[in-house]
């Protein structure tokens, strides 16, 4: 059973030399006309310059936090001096790989993501099918590589801190290696979030709303760090993101594992994390690759059909592909690593129970794709809704959006709620030898959930290729209009940015998903770690009743609230300062919007890069601190069970908030880009018609209607690039911080 570990080792390296495979296939590609290298190669410095930035403020936050966790953990751990010492030093090394791998994991995805942008905006000079193809393996670099280093990192420090000699205590000492992921993604995503949406909103309302020119003209100032952002807050930020959920989430499954071996004596369970997550690598690979030019329908040959529609029918065909394989390596691992030594009830083997757990979290992604694009692709209801809105002015159209996000929360609530309730239901039928706890405790079912979260990350690497496929699609589109791309190249462009648009909205769901997973899977790690302090079963009861506890919790949820305020306050701060430099160009040199191409000058674009470079790196250090502050000085004054109780909660209302913010500001963007797409029609007495009749009036670039939509989209910009996302990882980095001080927790309160 122990040879097993060599599996996730052989398929993370395979894993990494598939990403080089990919990026020689990029690379190959003709970067496009010189006009168009010239944009790419403005984008590409952009992003380098404010990525070095931001990445040596953070190792230098997270070399001090190593540091002063490692001090604080040899000072007041747990046991004998010697065992302080020995858990200090492998929390904080095992911080610091984690920091550099979540790093380095993004740096390269966006590295890739700028080279790709360029190379799509020229095939989509020549079809629709190549250009998806060069995009989508553009952003398969950054999934592939993220869930092989995450992987990798996980098994050689799980092999390095005792995996073969002391198996139930090596999972423990791996909390570091989450927490130090969790502390890179909070500050990448949120630093790129900022800068993002500063840009955006600055570019959109002064060139859109004030100077009526089309979105990326090269004579708006902003066009450049607007581009730039797309890279450092969707590649890098996201990177992160999903790096830290499937470290996080194989390492709290490796904890409950811990406790299931002792009662077992089968090391399958802590090794089976690492094993899915490598079929699921195998499963993203085969995705990717099913994916061929010759097989995406052309515009000219679709009879009309939205060429959105057919890019985004051949990105969930991959998934689906993804999908399928994924719930075949749910069976052949259950077997392979839990066999038949564990009985079941109703006569089904347990490992039998437990693939049926794994196969709800595959279920639960793909509901999570019908449901994000149900609310934010223009073919429903819900963008349409906030389209017709815009006729009316920006009032109704932010009211629309808001209710579109209120609703929004419902459905994925309620599938997590049923994804949860049978997994643990079918870990539940597992008759597990219970000889280690005593009370109301069912290991199997909390394992069950702990299986299902696996499940749905086993599709981690396509996933990300997706969200990766957003930005760089969103930049070719950029370079086509700066380069002076015939319309019928922007039109491909247009569509692919689209349905960018849908997979970065999906994948934010998809992320949120397996984070609310998780959250029950970390919450009862957590619980396990300070039982294995105390040996008490009663820990596993967090009584909200108790004043503390109920303290704590209120203070979770306000938590959110706050965090959120503070993330979109520094996306209006930094766009104000856009905004001004904006016009002070338009003011201070009206070359630059001179009709007469001869006489006109560029803008300064170099001054609204340093802008948002600056507005972001500013702006995350305080949201960033606080998060990391409130819980360890929830634990340190009220506790570690008020811990427990602010973790549950803010967990809780982080979930909901979170699918508010993503989903509601996806159909904001995509209510605009229905717009510019001229499906929003009007009859002669402004009723609104259907898309296709051809005796409506289009209502597109320019119109009123269109002006109401971009005040919504920059409403919704920082709702679900910048907040949104940045509660994901807030949300796991409270459960990473209370596991590595849950041994502070409880010597300062026993």
């Amino acid at each position: 059973m122990v040879n097993y570990i060599w599996v996730p080792v052989i398929v993370s390296l395979l894993a990494v030399l598939f990403a080089i495979y990919l990026v020689r296939y990029v690379l190959q590609k003709d970067r496009g006309t010189p006009g168009m290298q010239k944009i790419a190669n403005a984008i590409f410095a952009g992003a380098t310059a404010f990525l070095h930035r931001q990445y040596r403020t953070i190792a230098l936050l997270a070399l001090v936090a190593a540091i002063v966790v490692g001090i604080v953990l040899a000072l007041l751990g747990q046991g004998s001096q010697a065992d302080k010492i020995n858990l200090a030093w492998h929390t904080a090394s095992a911080f610091l790989v984690g920091a550099f791998c979540s790093g380095v994991s993004g740096y390269i995805g966006m590295y890739v993501a700028v080279q790709s942008n360029s190379r799509t905006a020229s095939a989509a000079t020549r079809s629709l099918g190549e250009a998806l193809v060069v995009a989508l393996r553009g952003g398969a670099v950054s999934g592939f590589l993220v869930v092989a280093l995450s992987l990798l990192g996980v098994t050689l420090l799980f092999m390095l801190f005792g995996g073969f000699t002391n198996p139930d205590l090596a999972p423990s000492l791996l909390v570091g290696f989450g927490f130090g992921a969790s502390f890179v993604a909070l500050f990448a995503q949120l630093g790129g979030g900022i800068y993002t949406k500063a840009a955006d909103v600055g570019a959109d309302l002064v060139g859109k709303v004030e100077a009526s020119i089309p979105e990326d003209d090269p004579r708006n100032p902003a066009v450049i760090a607007d581009l730039v952002g797309d890279n450092v807050g969707d590649c890098a930020g996201r990177g992160a993101d999903l790096f830290e959920s499937t470290a996080a989430e194989n390492i709290g499954t490796m904890i409950l594992g811990a406790t299931l071996y002792l009662a077992t004596r089968n090391i399958g369970w802590m090794l089976f994390p690492l094993v899915l997550g490598a079929f699921g690598i195998i499963a993203s690979s085969v995705g990717v690759l099913s994916i061929r030019p010759q097989r995406v329908i052309e515009p000219e040959q679709a009879a009309g059909r939205d060429p959105s529609e057919i890019a985004m029918q051949q990105l969930n065909l991959g998934y689906y592909i993804t999908c399928a394989i994924s719930v075949v390596g749910i069976f052949l691992g259950c077997y392979l690593l839990l066999g038949n030594t564990i009985p079941g009830n109703y006569g089904i083997p347990g490992w039998l129970w437990y693939s049926f757990a794994g196969c709800t979290g595959i279920v639960l992604s793909i509901a999570f794709v019908f449901i994000t694009q149900y609310y934010t692709a223009g073919t429903w209801r819900p963008v349409r809704e906030i389209a017709e809105s815009s006729l009316t002015g920006p009032a109704t159209t932010i009211l629309s959006g808001i209710t579109i996000g209120f609703e929004c929360v419902v459905m994925p609530v309620f599938a997590i709620c049923i994804a949860l309730g049978f997994s643990y239901f079918c870990g539940s039928q597992v008759q597990i030898p219970n000889t280690l706890h005593t009370g109301e405790i069912n290991l199997g079912g909390i394992f069950g959930t702990a299986v299902a979260t696996v499940g749905m990350l086993m599709s981690c690497a396509y996933v990300l290729a997706m969200d990766t496929f957003g930005p760089i699609t969103d930049n070719a589109g950029g370079i086509s209009e700066m380069g002076g791309q015939a319309e019928s190249v922007r039109a491909v462009t247009d569509a692919l940015d689209s349905v960018g648009n849908t997979t970065k909205a999906l994948t934010k769901g998809y992320g949120l998903g397996s984070a609310a997973l998780a959250a029950f899977l970390l919450f009862s790690a957590y619980l396990d770690v300070l039982y294995g302090f105390n040996h008490n079963a009663s820990v596993y009861s967090v009584n909200l009743a108790n004043i503390a506890i109920f303290i704590a919790a209120l203070i979770g949820i306000t938590l959110i609230f706050f965090f959120c305020s503070l993330a979109i306050r520094a996306v209006g701060t930094a766009a104000k300062r856009m905004i001004e430099e904006v016009r002070r160009q338009f003011e201070e040199n009206p070359n630059i919007m001179a009709e007469d191409p001869a006489q006109r000058v560029d803008p300064d674009y170099a001054r609204c890069v340093d802008i948002s470079t600056n507005g972001a790196l500013r702006a995350m250090i305080l949201p960033g601190a606080i998060a990391v502050f409130t819980p360890i000085l929830v634990g340190v004054i009220l506790g570690p069970q008020a811990a427990a109780g602010m973790l549950m909660v803010s967990t809780m209302g982080g979930i909901v908030m979170a699918l508010f913010l993503n989903n509601g500001g996806g159909a904001w963007d995509n209510a605009k880009k229905y717009i510019e797409a001229g499906f929003l029609r009007v009859d002669v007495k402004g009723l609104v018609v259907g898309r296709d009749d051809p005796q409506g009036i289009v209502l597109g670039k320019k119109s009123e209607a269109h002006k109401a939509s971009v005040i919504g989209d920059t409403v919704g910009d920082p709702f679900k690039d910048t907040a949104g996302p940045s509660l994901h990882v807030l949300i796991k980095l409270l459960s990473t911080i209370t596991l590595v001080l849950a041994p502070l927790y409880y010597f300062l309160h026993h």
